[in-house]
């Protein structure tokens, strides 16, 4: 196994531990170790929340998430001989739920997937699932079975939501400076258009006095993907990848976090992975002057990993740049066209027995595939959305006796 450099206690609060992880960006976090090129080491990691989420059948506890406290990571690792104009060159060895473990903590034989509600969140469909409703997943080897979705089973991509190196002060100004501007455009909006830096609940790693104080008031926040990678949520970002990350500062400062057992493109519900701690095994090596070299500036590449289920048939559902509860067209919008997509596989599902809850939970954490499938066609860009029919256990193709609606059981709810 290779050396744990970050070790997790999951009985304890990310800001509780021997060595303190971060939930901001910001260039001057200090290292906690830093390894040479061509190592191989181990993070262990929280669940993203700090496992604020629990294994029962409210959703309360998701309605109730305190997101000041996302997302924790671990690290950052240094590597020695970085500096800014690099590139980071990441591979994944391995990953998963935390081993041989069961208790309470997010990643201990389970793990959630969650709609997060419009006043606390949101989500892709907020304006249709404007409240708050969660599904437990019990993991089992590769694949994942849900008391709140019967009749499912899976087999999951395991990635992180999240990892990047730091972003450079000039970076981190400008980050906080365009994001100002887009909040300002409508300062009011329910869910926000983004998140400016907060110190409530801010953790800066093992900074302390005015470095940290610094940290909290000037840091990031970790919600979105950015120039360092980041909250990419990329399924297919699984053991067997590699990704080449910009150099900002000396020594990289490489963090990671946010780890999820499977997920569908978009992680539509917002925590719409099956979240979950666990640990990640990486090897790191240097491109030198890899970002002139390569002309990768503004974002990171990398190269998908060839570990995925054996998948072969579908059903795939299809939405256009139309929206249809206004009947009104836009012109090449395909967000719009992959949220209509979600919202015809969810309507077409819920033919079956599930809720457009469940359905909704369904594909924002089994491996759907979404795809841009027409970008040029004006006015109506095309999205469509892959749901593998192998993960129920009835027939959910189109058949000329109909579909077998049945007691599908109910996802998690809040109350009052």
């Amino acid at each position: 196994m290779p050396e744990v450099v970050f070790k997790v206690d999951q009985t304890k609060s990310m800001r509780d531990q021997d060595v303190p992880g971060h939930n901001r960006w910001h260039p001057d976090v200090p290292t906690v170790t830093t390894v040479k090129p061509g190592a191989e080491f181990r993070l262990e990691t929280r669940d993203w929340t700090d496992c604020q989420v629990g294994n029962n059948d409210t959703a309360n506890d998701v309605r109730d998430i305190d997101l000041t406290i996302p997302h924790m990571l671990s690290g950052p690792i240094g590597v020695e001989g970085a500096e800014p104009g690099d590139l980071l060159v990441v591979d994944i060895l391995d990953l998963g739920p935390v081993p041989q473990q069961s208790g309470d903590a997010a990643g201990q034989g389970w793990g959630y997937t969650g709609i997060f509600a419009k006043a606390n969140g949101g989500g892709f469909l907020t304006d249709y699932f404007p409240d708050a409703y969660k599904a437990i997943w019990d993991l089992h080897g590769q694949q994942a079975v849900s008391r709140h979705l019967p009749g499912i089973r899976y087999t999951g991509i395991t990635h992180p939501g999240l990892f990047g190196t730091a972003p450079s002060a000039e970076l981190l100004t400008r980050w906080n400076a365009r994001e100002k501007a887009l909040i300002d455009t409508d300062p009011n909006r329910v869910p926000p258009l983004a998140v400016p830096p907060d110190t409530n609940n801010a953790l800066a790693g093992t900074a302390t006095g005015d470095l940290a104080t610094r940290i909290t008031a000037e840091g990031a926040r970790t919600v979105p993907a950015r120039e360092n990678g980041g909250n990419q949520d990329i399924k297919n970002m699984t053991r067997g990848s590699r990704a080449f990350f910009p150099v900002y500062v000396n020594d990289a400062k490489l963090s990671a976090g946010d780890l999820h057992f499977s997920q569908g493109d978009g992680e539509i519900s917002f925590c719409g992975a099956i979240e979950m701690g666990g640990f990640i095994d990486f090897h790191v090596d240097l491109i030198k002057g890899g970002m002139e070299t390569y002309g990768i500036s503004t974002n990171p590449v990398f190269m998908p990993g060839n570990v995925e289920p054996r998948y072969t048939e579908y059903m795939s559902f299809i939405g256009v740049s139309v929206d249809h509860d206004t009947d009104t067209n836009f012109y090449m919008d395909a967000t719009l066209a992959y949220r209509r997509a979600c919202l015809n596989a969810i309507e077409y599902f819920k033919k079956f027995g599930y809720s457009g809850e469940q359905a909704y939970l369904l594909l924002g954490s089994a491996p759907i595939e979404g795809r841009i499938s027409g970008i040029v066609d004006i006015p109506n860009a095309c999205c469509s959305l892959y749901v593998p029919t192998a993960m129920f256990d009835f027939d959910v193709r189109p058949t000329a006796a109909g579909p077998v609606k049945a007691d599908r059981g109910k996802c998690a709810v809040a109350t009052a």
